[in-house]
Formats: C-alpha cells, structure tokens, sequence
C-alpha cells in the first residue's frame, strides 16, 4: 500500500478493509459519531418500542432472543431488553473453545442476573478443522467462530418461533467500514452479510471430512425467518449512550468483571474488559497486526479518542507501545490446539506480510512510521 493515511479525528488508517474516508480526511467511524448528534434519539426510542410491541402481541414462549458471551455488550443488551423494554428474553450462548476463567464467571454472572440460557458449542473436533483452515488460508483463525457466534441466536429463534432477535453491535457503524451489505438501518437480519461472513460457509465443504451437515450451527436460514415474521435489529441503532467503556461501565454495575492484574503488554492493549472469552482473540489480533498494520490497541484509542478519553498524542504513544504484542504463551497454546510448531506457525504468518511493512527497514510498518511522524511534528 503506497499512501498509508490515518483520520484526521482518531488516528484509524486506511489500512482496515472497507474502510473510507471524508474528502477531508475523516474516517467512516468517527462521521457515524458526527451522525450520532443529528440523530432525533426519541423518535428512535418510539420505533424500538413500537418493534417491542409487535413481538410482545405474538404471545410466544419468549419475546427475544439475544446471543451473549457475558460480556459487556451482551450484558447491557440483556439488561436493556428486560428492565427497559419489558421483553422475556432467551440468552442464547455461543461458548468458543478453551473458554477462559473469566468467560465461565462473566457468563455465569449474567445467568444469575435472572435469565434463562441455552449454550451452544459446535463440535470442537469440526470448529479444530475450521480454525485451522482459516489460519492458514486467511491467517485470520477467529473467522469460523464468528459464523457460529452470530448464526446461534437466528436458529434458536427459527426452531422456537420467537418474534425477535436483539443483536448489539452493527460493527460497519463502529468500526466504520463499507465492504458490507448491512448498511446503517436497525435491520440486523442481514448479519450474514458482514463482511467476514459474507463469502458464506460453502468454502469449509473443501475440507477433508466436513459434511454440509457439520456445519448446522453456522448459517441461519433468512428465508424461514422473514416467512414467520421473526425480526432482527441492532441494539446500538436506537441507543445514544452506546459506547465501548460506557457498555463496560454499565455492565459492571450489574457484576460483569474484565480482566486484573494484566500485562498489556502481554495481549496488546491497555484495557482490560474486552474480548475476555476467548484468549485466541489476543493472538488474533497480532496476526491482524501482521496484515494490515495495526491491531487491539489502535482499536480501543480510536473508541477513547471518539469519546473524549484520550488525545492523539496519548493515543500514539500507546498503539507505538502496545499494539501487535502477544505473549509468546497465547501463541504456543494455539499453535498446540492447530497441532502446529511454532516454526509452522511463524513461516505461515510471514506469508501474508505484506507492502504494509518496510522489508528494507528492519521490518518497520508504514502505520507505525506515520503515527511517529505525526508524533513528532
């Protein structure tokens, strides 16, 4: 990539796929947050109500299903469809593999909170083949998972007839990206087409082994769900307070914990209460590190800078010092799980460096080289 540029407001590059810019240099996340003050929220707040509605007059066993890791997301989503808008709610779970401490007591946590919940965990010997797959055809082993993630609450909802399906984040919104077919509107039954699922799951049949019918949990039928009226929307498209430490912060009062004592330096950022489920993710985010230049820790000074928590300058100074790091026992754990040796595991990452990194310059990125200029001036 020969002209690496980064928003002029938070310091995400244009590196991100599907990612655009303003003619003045804005990316697609921070003009959301400019669309955010335009917004008329109350007139939103009557659409969502007016959707409650519908799905209370139906009468079936459950108003909603909402999918949840006990995070702080899930935990504000299951909170808000109950205390606020009034719904019986069915949690469903995706449990990923090696399921953290502090995944079991977050999920654990919100089950106390007074919710019933279905957990579904594919059959890991399928979701070993599928991570291992994408590891090394997209270098990017968290792509299976987001299919079971986000397809578990649609099925529960076809098979039991329930009216509605409450997903919380539309991440084109959040992250600011355009490469995708769901658009800014509520509707979240097109989470297929986000853009990491949407070459679809047709691709694992290649796979030694894989049958149409081991992969059930990952696709959802739209046709079926749209034939009995079932609705899906985005939770953050009515809410106004809907922020990456505002979920955190709501969260915790209702007993959702993030990590303590941590090293940032050990999973590439500086806080600590998000993605705590999985430990796969902190390896994840090095390989996106290795491909496109930037990893966790840009992610969450973009959120801190969009809210007014941290400036460019801190900003900065924290990507340059935390972002792409991973403790070398979160990579020997995966490679373990692949049945890999580390040298594998490092001959297939140096593949998929690519124009982003100066090879002639001690393997600098150009990122990184951007952020100190900007650092300097």
């Amino acid at each position: 990539m020969a002209n690496v540029k980064i928003c002029a407001k938070c310091i995400q590059p244009n590196t991100r796929p599907g990612i655009y810019f303003s003619q003045e240099s804005i990316c697609g996340a921070c003009l959301w947050e400019e669309e955010k003050n335009k917004i008329n929220w109350n007139e939103r707040i009557k659409e969502l109500k007016e959707i409650v509605e519908i799905a209370k007059n139906k009468k079936a066993d459950y108003d909603c299903v909402i999918g949840v890791s006990g995070g702080k997301d899930s935990t504000k989503q299951a909170i808000t469809a109950r205390d606020n808008l009034g719904l019986k709610c069915l949690l469903v779970n995706y449990q990923p593999e090696n399921i953290t401490d502090i995944g079991v007591e977050n999920m654990e946590n919100l089950k106390q909170n007074g919710f019933d919940v279905l957990s579904i965990r594919p059959n890991p010997k399928i979701m070993q083949k599928l991570v291992k797959y994408d590891f090394f055809n997209y270098l990017n082993p968290v792509k299976a998972t987001e299919f079971s993630l986000y397809s578990s609450a649609y099925i529960i909802a076809e098979k039991f007839n329930i009216p509605l399906v409450i997903q919380g984040e539309n991440p084109g919104l959040t992250v600011g990206t355009s490469l995708t077919g769901v658009g800014k509107d509520s509707d979240a039954l097109k989470a297929y087409q986000l853009q990491t699922l949407s070459k679809g799951f047709n691709e694992y049949l290649e796979i030694d082994g894989i049958s149409e019918k081991d992969l059930f949990l990952f696709h959802y039928d739209v046709k079926k769900l749209i034939a009995q009226n079932t609705k899906g929307i985005w939770l953050q498209y009515f809410l106004k307070e809907w922020t990456y430490r505002g979920n955190a912060e709501f969260s915790s009062k209702y007993g959702f914990k993030g990590r303590e004592n941590f090293k940032p330096e050990d999973i590439g950022t500086y806080i600590g209460f998000g993605s705590l489920d999985s430990d796969l993710v902190h390896v994840n985010q090095m390989l996106k590190f290795i491909k496109f230049g930037f990893g966790f820790c840009m992610d969450h000074v973009c959120y801190d800078i969009r809210d007014g928590n941290l400036n460019r300058k801190e900003a900065i100074e924290l990507v340059l010092k935390y972002d792409g790091k991973c403790a070398d026992h979160y990579i020997n754990d995966f490679c373990n799980y692949i049945e890999i040796s580390q040298n594998v595991f490092w001959k297939t990452v140096e593949k998929f460096r690519g124009d982003i990194w100066n090879k002639d310059n001690g393997l600098n990125n150009k990122v990184h080289d951007l952020l100190e200029k900007e650092l300097n001036k």
